[in-house]
C-alpha cells in the first residue's frame, strides 16, 4: 500500500500539520486501518480509494479512533492525487457520505466543506483552569463536531497557553476537543486559534482545517466579512485562507510532500 507523509497548510517542510496518506487498492478492515494510524502516530492518517475517474472515498483515523472529517488530511490527500495524476478537480466522499469538492486554485488547493452551526454551552471552571484561561470573551459548541469553542481576548495569551492535559480530559466528557481562538491584532490575519483534543487524538493538533466548518462562520459573522485569513499558533504554526459562501466554507491551503514509501502487508 503506497503511503505518503505530507505537511499541510504550509509551503515549508517540517512546518504545518503532518498527515499520512495511504492509497488503498483493495478493501481493508477497520482494525487494520486503526493499527496503521496508531503505528504512524500522526494526528490523522487518511485512507483513500478510487471510486471513479475523479472521485475517491476517504476515511480518517487518529491514533485513537476514526473521525468523519479532517481538513489537513484532506488537503494532504488532494496534494498526492494532483501530483500523481492529471486531475485538477476531485470529489472525496467521507464515511457519512458527505461530498468534499476539491480543486486546484493557482498554487493553492481549494477545498469545499459544509458549514455547521454552533449553540450556547456552559464551560466548567475546571476546564478553564486546565487550559490556563482566566478570562473569556465567548463560548459556543459545535454539536456536529463535538467541539467546544472558547474565545479569549488576545493572541499572546492564546500562544502562551500550556494546558494540563490530564486535568483537561477529566474536566468534560463526550466531546472531541476544545478550540481556543482570539481576534488578531495583526493586519495579516483575522483570527488565531489552537485546538486541543486529547479526548480523540493527540494533545494538540498543529494545524486544523476541519474546525473551519464552524469557526469561519463564527468569525465571519463577528467581523462582518466573508473572506478571512487564519493563523494557528501551535509550535509548528500554520496558516490558511477561508471563505464563507452560500452556506459553504472554502478552505485554501498549500502542502508539501516529505516522504513516500510502501506499507507492507
Amino acid at each position: 500500500m503506497k503511503t505518503y507523509f505530507v505537511d499541510s497548510f504550509t509551503n515549508e517542510k517540517f512546518k504545518g500539520n503532518p498527515a499520512a496518506v495511504c492509497i488503498v487498492e483493495n478493501d481493508i478492515e477497520e482494525k487494520a486501518m486503526q493499527n496503521i494510524a496508531t503505528e504512524i502516530g500522526f494526528s490523522e492518517t487518511a485512507f483513500i480509494k478510487k471510486i471513479s475517474d475523479n472521485s475517491y472515498s476517504i476515511r480518517f483515523f487518529t491514533p485513537k479512533m476514526e473521525i468523519p472529517l479532517c481538513g489537513h488530511a484532506t488537503l494532504a490527500s488532494s496534494k498526492i492525487i494532483f501530483d500523481t495524476t492529471s486531475l485538477t478537480k476531485i470529489v472525496f466522499v467521507n464515511i457519512n457520505n458527505v461530498e468534499l469538492v476539491i480543486e486546484k486554485s493557482g498554487t493553492k488547493i481549494k477545498m469545499q466543506f459544509p458549514v455547521y452551526e454552533t449553540e450556547e454551552i456552559e464551560v466548567p471552571q475546571n476546564m478553564l483552569t486546565a487550559l490556563g484561561i482566566n478570562e473569556i470573551v465567548n463560548k459556543r459548541y459545535s454539536p456536529n463536531n463535538k467541539i467546544i469553542l472558547i474565545e479569549i481576548k488576545d493572541t499572546k495569551t492564546l500562544a502562551d497557553l500550556r494546558p494540563d492535559f490530564l486535568s483537561l480530559v477529566n474536566s468534560y466528557e463526550g466531546i472531541n476537543g476544545v478550540l481556543v481562538t482570539a481576534q488578531s491584532e495583526s493586519i495579516d490575519f483575522d483570527f488565531h486559534y489552537r485546538y486541543f483534543w486529547p479526548w480523540a487524538g493527540t494533545n494538540e493538533d498543529p494545524v486544523t482545517g476541519g474546525i473551519q466548518t464552524f469557526l469561519t462562520k463564527y468569525w465571519a459573522t463577528k467581523l462582518n466579512k466573508n473572506k478571512l485569513n487564519a493563523f494557528q499558533s501551535s509550535a509548528r504554526t500554520g496558516k490558511m485562507n477561508t471563505e464563507l459562501n452560500d452556506n459553504k466554507v472554502f478552505i485554501y491551503g498549500e502542502a508539501v510532500t516529505v516522504f513516500e514509501g510502501v506499507f507492507k502487508n
